[in-house]
C-alpha cells in the first residue's frame, strides 16, 4: 500500500531524502505545508532531515497531519521534550538513508507509534468529555433541587426528559440549565442594583424628613451592603470561565459592569457625606447615573443570555426600581421644594401599571407567582393612596412603608420567576 508521504518544503536536503525514500519504495508525493490547491491531499507522514529541524521548530505548522520522522545525526537527549512538543514522532540515524529496508521499516514504526498515541489522545479526550458532562449534570441537578425544592432523582428525571424532548445529550441540557440559572441570577442582581440606586436615596430622604429615621438608617446600611454584595458576585461571574460574563460575546456586559462599579463608587462617596437638601440633590444625581449603568448592564445580560424566558426576570426586576423611584421622587419633591418631581411621576406610574398587567397576563405562572401577583396588586393600590396624600407627614410615612412592602413583593416575585422551571429549562 502506498503511503501519502511529504517532504517539508523548507528542508535543504529534500532532494537527497526524496532519492532515499524512492529507493525504499515510499517516494514522497507532496511537500508540506501543501500549496492551497493541494490542501485536500494532505499527507499521512512528513519526513525531514536533521538539518531542517531547527527551522521546523521555529516556523513549522502548528499541527502536522500525521507522524513527523527525522533522519540525520541524533540530537542531544536534553532536546527530547522540546522535539516531542514540536511534533517529532521518530528520529533515525543518518545510516538509515543508505538502507532502504531499514528506512521503510523506520517510517512504518513511526506511523504505528503515532496511531497508538492518537488513539490514546482520542480516548483521553473522550474520558475528559464524559467527566465534564458528569460535572454539568451534577451542577444542573443542584440548580433544580435548590430552585424547585425537589430530590436528586426527580431533578435527573427532568434533565433526562428535556434531553429526550430536545434530542440532545443530558450533558448538553445540563450545561444549558446551569448557564440559564447563572444568567437569571446575574440579571436579577443587575436589577437589584437599579432598585438600590433609588432605594438608597429614598432612605436618605426619609432620614432627612424624620420619617422612621432610625429604621431608615438600618435599612440604608443593609441596602449599601446588598449593593456591594451584588457587584462582588457579578465580578466573580465575570472571572468565571463558565460564567455568564465570559467570552467575547459578553464584552458589552463586562463593559457595563465596569461602568456600574464606577457609578456605585460615586454614590457611596455621596452617601458618606452629611445629607442636607443640597447634598441629597447631588446624591440623587449620582444615583441616577448608577441607575443608567445598571439598566445598561441588565439589558446587556438579557441580550447576552439569548433566552426569551429571561425577559420576564428583567421585566419584573425593573418594577422594584420603579416603586422605589416613585417614593423617592415624591419625598424629594417636598424636601427639595421641587413639586415638578411629583408632577413628572405620571409616566412612571403608567409604566408600573402596564408592566403589572403584562405580568398578570404572562403564561409563565405557578401558584406562588399568582399569589405574589395578587399581593403586588394590593400593595400597588396602597402605594397609590399614600402617593395622593404625600403632602402630609402621615401620607409620607404611608408612602415609605407601602413602597417597602411592594418592594418585598416584587423581590419575592422576581425570585419566583428566576427559579421557575420555564426559565431554568429555557
Amino acid at each position: 500500500m502506498t503511503i501519502p508521504l511529504a517532504l517539508w518544503a523548507c528542508d535543504p536536503e529534500a532532494s537527497r531524502l526524496a532519492e532515499a525514500l524512492a529507493r525504499a519504495g515510499v517516494p514522497p508525493s507532496a511537500t508540506w505545508p501543501a500549496a492551497p490547491q493541494d490542501s485536500a491531499r494532505a499527507p499521512q507522514q512528513v519526513v525531514l532531515s536533521a538539518a531542517a529541524v531547527s527551522a521546523w521548530r521555529a516556523g513549522g505548522p502548528a499541527e502536522a497531519p500525521g507522524p513527523v520522522s527525522v533522519v540525520g545525526d541524533l540530537p542531544p537527549p536534553a532536546l527530547t521534550d522540546a522535539l516531542l512538543a514540536a511534533g517529532v514522532t521518530g528520529w533515525w540515524p543518518e545510516s538509515t538513508l543508505g538502507q532502504p529496508a531499514d528506512l521503510a521499516a523506520a517510517l512504518a514504526f513511526d506511523r504505528a507509534r503515532w496511531r497508538r498515541e492518537a488513539d490514546a489522545r482520542t480516548e483521553l479526550s473522550r474520558a475528559r468529555g464524559q467527566l465534564d458532562e458528569r460535572r454539568w449534570v451534577e451542577r444542573a441537578k443542584g440548580v433544580l433541587m435548590s430552585a424547585r425544592g425537589i430530590g436528586e432523582e426527580e431533578a435527573f428525571r427532568l434533565l433526562r426528559g428535556a434531553a429526550m424532548h430536545a434530542n440532545l445529550r443530558v450533558g448538553e441540557v445540563s450545561r444549558s440549565v446551569t448557564e440559564a440559572a447563572q444568567w437569571a441570577d446575574a440579571i436579577n442582581r443587575a436589577g437589584q442594583l437599579r432598585m438600590l440606586s433609588q432605594r438608597l436615596v429614598k432612605l436618605a430622604a426619609q432620614r432627612l424628613a424624620g420619617i422612621d429615621a432610625r429604621r431608615a438608617r438600618t435599612l440604608q446600611n443593609e441596602a449599601e451592603s446588598r449593593a456591594q454584595d451584588n457587584l462582588d458576585r457579578l465580578a466573580e461571574l465575570a472571572l468565571n470561565s463558565s460564567g455568564p460574563l465570559h467570552g467575547e460575546a459578553q464584552a458589552a456586559s463586562r463593559d457595563a459592569l465596569a461602568g456600574t462599579v464606577g457609578a456605585w463608587a460615586a454614590v457611596k462617596q455621596a452617601l458618606a457625606q452629611r445629607q442636607t437638601p443640597e447634598a441629597l440633590a447631588e446624591t440623587d444625581t449620582r444615583a441616577m447615573a448608577l441607575l443608567a449603568q445598571a439598566e445598561a448592564l441588565a439589558a446587556a445580560l438579557e441580550a447576552g443570555g439569548a433566552r426569551r424566558a429571561l425577559h420576564i426576570v428583567n421585566l419584573c426586576g425593573r418594577q422594584r426600581m420603579r416603586v422605589q423611584r416613585v417614593a423617592k421622587d415624591a419625598l424629594l419633591a417636598g424636601l427639595l421644594g421641587e413639586p415638578a418631581r411629583q408632577a413628572a411621576l405620571a409616566p412612571l406610574l403608567d409604566d408600573i401599571e402596564a408592566t403589572l398587567v403584562e405580568l398578570e397576563g404572562a403564561p409563565l405562572a405557578s401558584a406562588d407567582i399568582r399569589e405574589a401577583l395578587a399581593a403586588a396588586r394590593e400593595e400597588w393600590l396602597r402605594l397609590l393612596r399614600g402617593l395622593r396624600s404625600a403632602d402630609g407627614v402621615e401620607g409620607r410615612a404611608l408612602l415609605a412603608r407601602s413602597s417597602d412592602a411592594l418592594l418585598d413583593v416584587f423581590d419575592r416575585l422576581t425570585a419566583h420567576y428566576e427559579h421557575s422551571l420555564q426559565v431554568i429549562m429555557s
